[in-house]
């Protein structure tokens, strides 16, 4: 299978092109800066681009038969439209070029998972650190929604750098009101992957934690 990962210099991006190769995909690595591509393989080629151009994310995306896309930023601490224009400029070229499959990370917490990512998000984290990027986390899922695709949005709980343990908990009663739920990059990769050729939640925003 030919895949497009987007965001792939990011700790979920960087999973996400680690194991896709493992599982013998040809995995195309988009990235602003392609030096910052660490896998090194003979299925693996980067192209250069900016999600907010959209000529270099239709260039990306032309002959890809998925795209998983753990789209980020450090822009915290003001209004922020990168995820959601860049997931439009996505949306556009794959509609455009004919690819349908489409696996997004977001995060627990947005839309009708408010709330479990447990009492810290969300009262504190959310409203006082991440009010902007959160708020760029619903718009972009809106537009996923709205689009012809065959989308799964995946809600990780907050995220860390532990091992792949292999088992996860999934789907929509995920997450916790008081207890913050976490998983590790490594486990949501590998489900990010899995939902390219599974149809169990086709359409549906499965909240994943451990």
């Amino acid at each position: 299978m030919r895949v497009l990962v987007i965001g792939s210099t990011g700790g979920t991006g960087r999973a996400l092109v680690a194991q896709a190769l493992e599982r013998g995909h040809r995995v195309t690595a988009f990235a602003r800066n392609p030096a910052k591509v660490r896998e090194r393989h003979e299925r693996l080629t980067v192209a250069k681009g900016d999600v907010l151009d959209p000529a270099s994310v239709e260039g990306a995306v032309g002959g890809q038969d998925g795209v998983v896309c753990a789209l980020g930023h450090k822009r915290w601490l003001g209004p922020t439209r990168i995820l959601s224009e860049g997931t439009r400029n996505l949306v556009r070229a794959m509609e455009r070029r004919g690819v349908r499959r489409l696996v997004c990370e977001t995060s627990l917490g947005i839309g009708d998972s408010w709330g479990r990512m447990g009492l810290y998000y969300t009262a504190f984290v959310g409203v006082f650190i991440l009010p902007f990027y959160f708020a760029d986390k619903v718009r972009q899922e809106r537009i996923i929604r709205e689009s012809a695709l065959d989308w799964v949005i995946v809600r990780p709980g907050a995220l860390n750098n532990g091992r792949k343990r292999g088992v996860v908990e999934h789907g929509t009663g995920v997450g916790n009101w008081i207890l913050t739920v976490r998983i590790s990059r490594a486990d949501v990769a590998a489900f990010m992957l899995d939902q390219l050729t599974d149809d169990r939640y086709l359409r549906a925003t499965p909240g994943v934690s451990w």
